[in-house]
């Protein structure tokens, strides 16, 4: 991260060559937490901005792509959600976007760093307006433990809302970590997990979908999306699933609800499937 003036946010992507910036008007927030930094500023044409030590987490402007990507795919794949687990998710964008599925009885987030919540409140209260739901149970902890101590077949969806592959979250990128999230979940169990920039970062989605199947899931699919604030202006996600096709999904609305979504729809979500060529190269390419 450089700030020139103070007018500009910087992320840099020095592997790549390659930057995003933003202008800001000023800086809201700055505090180092036991796990890292936090920043928050009010920018130019984004609304406000948080960083996580030098990196963009979110903008005002585009965080609902990332959020509603990050759990509908996951909720609307399971044929009945009722128990989630959201590990990480401190801005709780994730969280709201889940509890407008109304079959969900109870969503436990598990984030290792309070502050990321606390922030969050303060400066993005529409991404926490479901942190009072009574369904809603915050625990800040270690989330690799939580796996570890939870009972078999415990949830229904786990959704792995992290932040890059370094520093806290580089746990929640092993083999190890996905084999008790197998565990964890129920026989139609459905996992999902931000995973990174097609464009710079495929030996990481290659990494995660084969540990994925190390560990004991049966299908396994990445989603494509765009992301303009996050490197490369493309991201993805890949969801996993023990038994269901994942490929079979139900429509967001039903007789019942309607939920509402600004990106998310069924053709999106068969769409997000359909992956460029070399994307299936390398993910059907042995090392």
């Amino acid at each position: 991260m450089s700030e020139n003036n103070k007018r500009w946010f910087t992320e840099e992507e020095p592997d790549y060559g390659s930057s995003f910036s933003l202008s800001i008007k000023e800086k809201l927030h700055d505090e180092q937490s036991p796990y890292q930094r936090i920043e928050v500023y009010e920018t130019g044409h984004f609304g406000r901005l948080m960083a996580i030590d030098g990196l963009i987490m979110l903008t005002d402007l585009d965080n609902f792509i990332y959020h509603e990507m990050m759990t509908h795919p996951a909720l609307l794949t399971h044929p009945a959600p009722e128990k989630i687990l959201i590990v990480g998710g401190g801005d709780c964008g994730s969280l709201r976007e889940v509890l407008k599925h109304s079959e969900v009885k109870t969503a436990h987030q598990v984030e290792i760093d309070e502050r990321v919540t606390r922030v969050a409140e303060q400066f993005f209260p529409s991404l926490c307006e479901s942190n009072n739901d009574p369904r809603a149970e915050f625990y800040f902890t270690d989330a690799l433990q939580w796996l570890k101590e939870s009972e078999d077949g415990a949830y229904d969806i786990i959704i792995i809302d992290s932040t890059d592959p370094i520093g806290p979250a580089l746990g929640l990128f092993s083999e190890s970590f996905y084999r008790d999230c197998n565990r964890c979940l129920s026989a139609n169990g459905v996992l999902i997990a931000q995973s990174e920039s097609p464009l710079f970062h495929m030996p990481i989605i290659k990494s995660m979908q084969e540990a994925m199947h190390t560990a004991g899931f049966t299908e396994i699919a990445t989603l494509q999306f765009p992301q303009c604030s996050y490197p490369s202006g493309w991201w993805s996600v890949t969801m996993a699933c023990k038994e269901k096709n994942i490929h079979s999904f139900r429509k967001l609305a039903s007789d019942s609800t309607v939920i509402e979504t600004k990106y998310y729809n069924e053709k999106v979500h068969a769409a997000a499937l359909a992956l460029p060529n070399f994307m299936l190269t390398s993910l059907t390419t042995k090392n």
